[in-house]
């Protein structure tokens, strides 16, 4: 099953799928077996990168429609 990440209005990034989640260190996070997380995109968490809901306290606004990316510039 391919990766899918859902934008959730006025929340976070839901992630499902086979995941991997590293730092910028390179250590890997336990993510216990999940296979559904959410990571934040208010900022606001205590436990980032996951969300812990902290956006409907925060008052964290953003509500996106999907649209096509332009193509990627040719490497010189």
């Amino acid at each position: 099953m391919a990766t899918k990440i859902t934008v959730n209005k006025n929340g976070s990034l839901r992630i499902e799928g086979d995941i991997e989640i590293y730092d910028a260190n390179g250590g890997k996070y336990d993510l216990a077996g999940r296979s559904v997380i959410g990571l934040c995109r208010c900022g606001a968490s205590n436990n980032k990168p996951f969300c812990d809901g902290a956006h409907a306290r925060c008052g964290f606004e953003s509500e996106v429609v999907a649209t096509a990316l332009p193509a990627p510039k040719p490497k010189a």
